[in-house]
């Protein structure tokens, strides 16, 4: 089982370092399941990413509080807001654009209404 939580927390490591350059790829939540499943195959891992100088206040944040910055807060928001703009520019079909506009704003409220550290 071990190995399990280790290959899914490696592919998940992976995913959210694509999501680095990857605007549209969102690179905390990754890192949130990595570290999740590295909890239950590998202490040395899971140490490496919640001490990690770069994202490890975020991850500690979550698991302690629930908690999402205020930066990573107004980053979210940006992101999705050019996103939504770049569906309008291109001319997305209506319908998209309004199942993508639900599920946006749906994820907007969700990241607005999780406590600031």
């Amino acid at each position: 089982m071990r190995a399990i939580w280790f290959t899914f927390g490696i592919i998940s490591l992976g995913l959210g370092m694509l999501g680095i350059p990857l605007p549209l790829l969102p690179t905390v939540p990754f890192l949130l399941l990595a570290t999740f499943c590295f909890a239950r195959s590998s202490p040395r891992l899971h140490n490496w990413l919640i001490t990690h100088p770069t994202y490890g206040r975020s991850i500690r944040d979550w698991n302690e509080k629930g908690a999402i910055s205020l930066r990573a807060k107004r980053l979210a928001t940006v992101t999705v807001a050019a996103s939504f703009g770049i569906s309008l520019a291109l001319s997305v079909p209506l319908r998209a654009l309004a199942i993508q506009a639900v599920t946006l704003g749906l994820v907007l409220i969700f990241i607005w209404t999780r406590p600031s550290q």
